[in-house]
């Protein structure tokens, strides 16, 4: 008898295990890798085949087994190597194994591929032209072929070829009709040229201090520290060519769906081997790329965090660009992997280098460099020595009592209406959606908040509150729920309020907003940042989308908004944050030959993000960070572990979480030499949704693994009222 051990795709905590089913006669040709539909109780389910084989009558089992109901696709969709890394990521994040091995589908778990196939025609014999004398249209069809070994039987009427003159050739041999899957790739049409320019010094040390690791098949972990305009992307491309010219495959990562045209057509100039990953494609055209990859006719994988999840064997070189960026952390379905981090364990895998990439690094990042684990390469030039952009801060404070109540100081429009009148481009960096963030009443203080998540909602330009949490929308009250009183106050300032004051300030500017809201589609962000660069727009403005590694050349004024706004929040990362926007916003002005113009606006102007920031001095904002960070032992002086403790009851919730800590403090706290503590259990940022409610409970640590056996040895990972989250974020 053959048997199948199968992870079915039950999300459950409490599930994570593999179950047995027997392998009927009709699908004795299953292995490891298929995805199949089960019995499960009373319903039928999707899952994963982890292992077949073959067991004598003599081998009992807990149960009567109930055979496999039918195979999903038409292929094993899993590979060894994928399996192993799901393997791996399961019991790192301490994530239902089912979870992990959803990575790696294209789309929604357990929905059957579409595979495309259309009708194409090859020659089949030779044949003789003076034979076809007299018949134009067969000749030409023909020669087609001959030219471009296949053509679609969908192409034929472009050649004004009719259909039965290729059933006139079928029928008599000379050629034939084959099935052949269409590959559908919405990047195929993208066409770039290569720029010629000689590499600088910075380039060339930094691309012979990789080249050495990939030459010996070795793997090894880099830091790249290029100021913005150092042009670390020809260095990645440089790299990537050594990589190919080995054999070798590479994966390309990049933090936005925004950024992903931007590569596709730097590294396009270079390659015709490029696959491109990301959520906005269809599940269709990721299957493709799936395929095309898995076929081994992809050299090159491009694209957000689900990039590292593809079919891709003999990777050679990974490249995590921006690697700073909170993008890469998944911060909703567990599990809750950080992709700098997966890249680097997968890069390990497969004996690869991997260069972490950034003008502003992460502190973590940074001080594993420091420190021995990451090799540094510093790039403290822009390309042919442009200067960097002169950075200004404006305190908005002053703007207050000289009586300017707009969104933009009176020297950030100045600046923008000479940029426009002299035929060059602005970005505005707003990070905030909307009309107005805060919705208050004057007379309580109480401010609108969803029902479902509790979190304020922001008002939209069309009347509408909406969660950015959960996506609900309400009508603004009219009146305070709390107290009655009509003293409603809309407050703060969004993407949306400040088109308007663009259209007011600078009527015949023209602007386009890139945000969220205004990037809907498959490539919502590039048909933006496309007509920008084509200067059919004077001013870009949105949300921290347009800060980030566009390379524009006539832009020379950028203004950052509300930079000081991050600070607000409890988050001991806030200052980082801070920091990094205004460096990554300021890079994007005076990239070509005229000098770039910057603008801050703040209101709290001596904070230390904000100084350092506008003196675009990531060593001194480190000097001033690091300090604190040890003394109050955060990262990267530890490693995180949060725990979201969930139930219906808030007592019994919050006292659950409490017996945790205890439990923690007597087991592992007082018993291990390194530091470890616990603090919680608070209320977690979203207190309480749809009716549970939600307690943090936060372990730092200078020893993971201790902590990673605490939470096994109480089955932790295994309740379904506990979510784990390892190297959070957030500590709420």
């Amino acid at each position: 008898m053959t048997i199948a051990e199968v992870c079915v795709n039950i999300t459950a905590n409490s599930l994570d295990k593999n179950f047995t089913y027997r392998v009927p006669e009709h699908l004795q040709g299953l292995t490891a890798g298929w995805r199949v539909i089960v019995p499960f109780g009373r319903q039928r389910v999707d899952g994963f085949v982890m292992r077949v084989r073959e067991v004598d009558e003599s081998e009992t089992f807990e149960f009567e087994l109930k055979d496999v109901a039918e195979v999903i696709d038409e292929e094993p969709w899993f590979t060894p190597e994928m399996m192993s890394a799901a393997r791996w990521l399961s019991e790192f994040y301490l994530c239902p194994l089912s979870r992990t091995m959803g990575l790696f589908m294209p789309g929604r778990r357990g929905k059957k591929i579409v595979i495309k196939f259309e009708r194409v025609f090859v020659l089949a014999a030779e044949y003789d032209p003076k034979d076809f004398v007299n018949k134009p249209a067969q000749l030409k069809l023909l020669r087609l072929l001959e030219e471009r070994g296949i053509v679609r039987a969908a192409e034929l009427s472009e050649h004004k070829i009719l259909s039965t003159t290729a059933k006139t050739l079928c029928d008599a041999g000379l050629i034939a009709v084959e099935q052949r899957r269409v590959l559908r790739d919405s990047y195929a049409q993208i066409k770039s040229v290569p720029k010629t320019f000689e590499l600088t010094d910075d380039q060339r040390s930094a691309i012979a201090a990789v080249e050495k690791f990939l030459s010996a098949r070795k793997f090894q972990g880099f830091l790249l520290h290029g100021v913005t305009g150092s042009g670390k992307t020809q260095v990645y491309i440089e790299l990537a060519k050594a990589t190919r010219r080995l054999g070798r495959r590479v994966i390309v990562l990049v933090p936005e769906i925004a950024l992903t045209g931007q590569a596709v057509m730097n590294f396009k100039a270079h390659f015709d081997d490029v696959a491109v990953i990301h959520s906005r494609l269809s599940i269709n055209e990721r299957s493709d790329a799936f395929h095309r990859i898995r076929m081994g006719d992809v050299g090159i994988v491009i694209g957000a965090r689900s990039a590292l999840f593809t079919p891709v064997d003999n990777v050679g070189l990974i490249v995590v660009d921006e690697e700073q960026d909170t993008s890469y952390k998944q911060g909703q379905n567990p599990p809750l992997y950080h992709a700098r981090i997966v890249a680097e364990e997968f890069a390990r895998f497969h004996d690869a280098a991997i260069i972490f990439g950034s003008a502003t690094p992460s502190l973590e990042n940074f001080y594993r460099a420091r420190h021995g684990e990451l090799i540094y390469l510093q790039m403290p030039r822009r390309v042919l020595d442009n200067p960097l952009p002169d950075v200004k801060c404006v305190d908005m404070r002053t703007e207050l009592k000289a009586g300017n109540r707009t969104v933009l100081s009176r020297e950030l429009a100045e600046l923008l209406r000479r940029t426009v009148a002299d035929g060059q481009q602005a970005i505005l960096l707003l990070n905030r959606r909307g009309w107005s963030t805060v919705v208050m009443c004057r007379e309580c203080g109480a401010l609108a908040k969803c029902p479902e998540c509790g979190l304020p909602m922001t008002y939209h330009a069309d009347g509408l509150l909406r969660c950015h949490n959960c996506n609900v929308e309400l009508e603004p009250p009219k009146v305070c729920p709390a107290c009655g009183s009509r003293r409603i106050k809309f407050l703060g300032t969004g993407t949306e309020k400040l088109e308007r004051a663009l259209k007011t300030i600078l009527p015949n500017a023209r602007a386009v907003r890139m945000d969220r809201d205004s990037t809907g589609g498959k490539f919502g962000h590039q048909k933006i940042l496309d007509a920008f660069a084509a200067h059919e727009y004077d001013i870009l403005f949105g949300t921290q989308m347009v800060a980030k590694g566009h390379d524009i050349g006539n832009v020379t004024t950028v203004g950052v908004l509300s930079a000081d706004a991050a600070l607000s929040f409890a988050n001991f990362r806030a200052s980082e944050l801070c920091f990094e926007l205004i460096t990554q916003a300021a890079g994007r002005a005076g990239r070509a030959d005229l000098p770039g113009k910057v603008i801050v606006q703040a209101y709290n102007v001596d904070a230390a993000a904000i100084r350092f920031g506008c003196e675009q001095n990531y060593e001194k904002f480190c000097a001033n960070e690091f300090p604190l960070r040890e003394e109050i032992f955060f990262p990267p002086y530890c490693r995180l572990v949060k725990l979201i403790v969930t139930g219906k009851d808030e007592l019994k919730t919050k006292s659950r979480a409490k017996e945790i800590v205890k439990a923690f403090r007597a087991e592992v706290a007082k018993k291990f030499s390194s530091r470890q503590e616990i603090f919680g259990p608070i209320a977690a940022a979203i207190a309480c949704l749809r009716g549970v409610y939600r307690f943090a409970v936060v372990i730092k640590s200078a020893d993971l693994s201790s902590v990673r056996n605490f939470l096994r040895s109480h089955d932790l990972h295994r309740c379904d009222d506990v979510q784990l989250d390892i190297d959070p974020l957030t500590t709420d």
